[in-house]
């Protein structure tokens, strides 16, 4: 029945639409843009009100999942609706047209486009968010950036085959071409693979993460890590210059991350004059007792006091203990008070800390008469 009445009324309009030159079909295509065109708009219009006002209703939530994926929606949204709404009106344009068949596929495709997007945006919100939490949750960055960097090549890899189905390639086809020429790829990047290789073995084994401080005993290798890419890792030196490491180094040298240690370790020698040798036993005793006693010295760990060495010109005992800090900067504080007490101590026992010394002993032949040497003749 509403066909028969658009007819009728396309019918009355024939004369006057003849006289201006159009047609009924014409006028027909032209209210079905103008109302294709009419309802994207509001569509948009109304798309958009909606998901900020269920993004404002998620923040008062007490989760956080969703508002991150309500505030994702708030731009692909919107263009889903324009998408879906002038590949609709182009496609009723050209009706008649030899393109009219280009338009289902190309819609299909750019609406996987779109929800691609929203879904890149949300994993980049909840990345963000976990390496935001990672201090207080005991999230490891490295971890959380490797596993979002994965997903989203996973997420573009997939999308772009279905897009590829979509628009009648065969995917089958594209895989065999993609694994024969991943052949001749690797063959020429073999060194780029290998670098690639090198920054999943460490996303994997994790042995240093982002803040860490590494060196390597094999290379020149020490600094604090800034970045970890997955071609090369940017280090920061101590003479703040930055270093850049291809990530297959690491599968060919020992690295060590001391950002890492439990303990600091002080081992120092110390030596006694020869004639403060009846003191050296209560020396060590106090020495002992003073690192057990120490606040800063976990006496836990292996923790020794002990005569070593009758040294050239000193009697040599050693201490080994380990600190409870880590810090750099504060094992050099604690190293120091140790040092300066245990001076202390050797002085209280009326002893004191040897220096180099030597002494020249003179052999005088038995026919030469010593009052002959000091009387000049």
């Amino acid at each position: 029945m509403f066909e028969l009445l658009i007819q009728r009324v396309l019918s009355w309009l024939e004369a006057p639409l003849a006289g201006l030159g159009l047609s009924p079909e014409a006028l027909l295509r032209g209210v079905e843009l103008l109302v294709i065109v009419s309802l994207t708009v509001f569509g948009a219009f109304f798309v958009r009100r909606a998901v900020q006002t269920l993004t404002r209703r998620a923040l008062k939530t007490k989760s956080t999942w969703d508002d991150t994926f309500f505030a994702s929606l708030q731009g692909p949204a919107r263009t889903l609706v324009w998408v879906v709404g002038l590949t609709f009106a182009f496609e009723r344009a050209s009706v008649g047209l030899d393109l009219q068949a280009v338009f289902p596929p190309l819609r299909a495709a750019l609406v996987v486009a779109v929800f691609t997007w929203a879904l890149i945006r949300f994993i980049d919100r909840v990345q963000k968010k976990m390496m935001t939490q990672a201090s207080s949750d005991d999230l490891d960055l490295t971890t959380v950036e490797a596993i979002g960097r994965l997903i989203r090549i996973t997420v573009l890899i997939t999308s772009g085959l279905i897009i590829l189905q979509t628009l009648g390639f065969s995917v089958s086809g594209v895989l065999a071409f993609g694994g024969l020429g991943g052949i001749a790829v690797g063959f020429a990047a073999k060194d780029l693979l290998s670098n690639f290789f090198g920054g999943l073995m460490i996303f994997l084994d994790r042995p240093f993460g982002v803040g860490d401080w590494i060196r390597s005993p094999d290379r020149d290798i020490e600094g604090t890590v800034e970045s970890l890419g997955w071609r090369l890792t940017t280090i920061r030196t101590f003479d703040k210059r930055p270093l850049y490491v291809p990530n297959a180094t690491f599968l060919q040298i020992a690295v060590e991350n001391p950002s890492r240690m439990s303990h600091r370790r002080i081992f120092e020698t110390v030596g006694v004059r020869y004639q403060d040798a009846s003191a050296v036993e209560k020396i060590l005793a106090r020495v002992e007792a003073l690192l057990k006693d120490h606040p800063d010295i976990d006496a836990s760990q292996t923790l020794m006091v002990n005569f070593n060495e009758f040294g050239p010109s000193s009697l040599d005992f050693f201490i080994y203990c380990f600190t409870k800090t880590t810090v750099w900067t504060e094992f050099h504080r604690v190293k120091q008070d140790v040092l300066l007490q245990i001076y202390q101590i050797i002085t209280e026992e009326g002893a004191d800390v040897a220096f180099p010394t030597q002494t020249v002993q003179i052999q005088l032949e038995p026919d030469v008469d010593p009052k002959a040497l000091t009387s000049g003749q």
